[in-house]
């Protein structure tokens, strides 16, 4: 008989999944090319060598079992202890992370972003780069839960959060800015509260995960709100004339100039938040190359200050 080493293979625990995923030993085999005598005799493989039954056959449909779903579970673990595996020996004979994401929040630079890009490119690594827009609480959250190896643009201090180390990037200055047909205007300056909240506000949705990790910015209670997805979306909204609020100053600056946004002196306290850039420690291994080019980027005043400032007119 089988021993379970001998059967817990990943091919094995993919067709598993797919029986799983599926409900039918038939409508698997179909997926993997395969007759269903050969799915059902690879599961009883399984099963006779971990002495447990997967499936449930007593209907039509083939239903884990607690002892099938444990294995759905664990496999998934395994499957990713084998990539995290493979990624290290790659690390370790090459210095090149096998994929390294950075969090930018949607008020920086798309344009510097694309530059950094283009520049860890003609390195020509063997790392995978993915580069994924967050908003607010959200670009700390996603290195905070692996999603992300560095983060740009973080609007919360990391604190004491184990293994994350930050550094200052530098303050960004918000204006509250309208479109030139907007009601707001014309209206006697500075606008107080209780004139802001009879009109509506643009507002960026955090894009935490953790909804405790969220954070809502420049709104007055009770005020009606549009919501959009991205700083840019903000913009856009605000040229429209669909709102007003707060933009990143060096964002809203062409349209200021322009005459397509018209900056509002408030009430409120002017907005200067201070931005910083966080990364996750390396562990043992020490920190990869594509994580040490990333770094040593941001060290640059120059490129922080372009992060924060140079905005291409939409």
């Amino acid at each position: 008989m089988p021993t379970p080493r001998e059967v817990l293979t990943p091919d094995a625990l993919a067709l598993v999944q797919a029986v799983a995923d599926r409900g039918s030993f038939a409508a698997a085999a179909r997926d993997l090319g395969l007759v269903p005598s050969a799915v059902t005799y690879r599961v009883r493989q399984i099963e006779d060598a971990l002495d447990v039954l997967l499936f449930d056959r007593s209907s039509r449909q083939a239903r884990l079992t607690a002892a099938g779903n444990e294995l759905i579970c664990a496999g998934q673990q395994l499957l990713q202890d084998i990539d995290a595996m493979a990624n290290r020996v790659k690390r370790v004979a090459t210095g090149w992370e096998a994929e390294f994401t950075v969090a930018v929040d949607s008020a920086l630079s798309v344009s510097t972003t694309m530059e950094l890009a283009e520049s860890f490119y003609a390195l020509e690594p063997t790392t995978r780069l993915r580069v994924r827009e967050e908003v607010l609480g959200g670009t700390l959250e996603a290195v905070i839960s692996g999603r992300a190896d560095l983060a740009l643009g973080v609007v919360l201090e990391p604190g004491t959060t184990a293994g994350i180390q930050s550094h200052e990037l530098g303050d960004l200055l918000f204006v509250y800015a309208v479109a030139p047909h907007h009601p707001l205007a014309s209206a006697a300056q500075p606008i107080p509260d209780e004139v802001l909240l009879k009109h509506r506000a643009v507002a960026v949705s955090d894009s935490a995960l953790q909804r405790g990790a969220a954070l809502t910015m420049g709104l007055l209670s009770g005020q009606d709100v549009f919501t959009v997805p991205s700083i840019r979306a903000k913009l856009d909204a605000q040229l429209r004339g669909l709102g007003g609020g707060f933009l990143p100053e060096p964002l809203a600056r062409p349209y200021l100039e322009s005459g397509r946004l018209v900056a509002r002196d408030v009430q409120r306290p002017t907005r200067k938040i201070r931005m910083s850039y966080a990364w996750r420690s390396a562990g043992n291994l020490g920190p990869g190359r594509a994580l040490q080019w990333w770094l040593a980027q941001m060290e640059s005043p120059t490129t922080r200050t372009a992060l924060l400032e140079r905005h291409r007119l939409a």
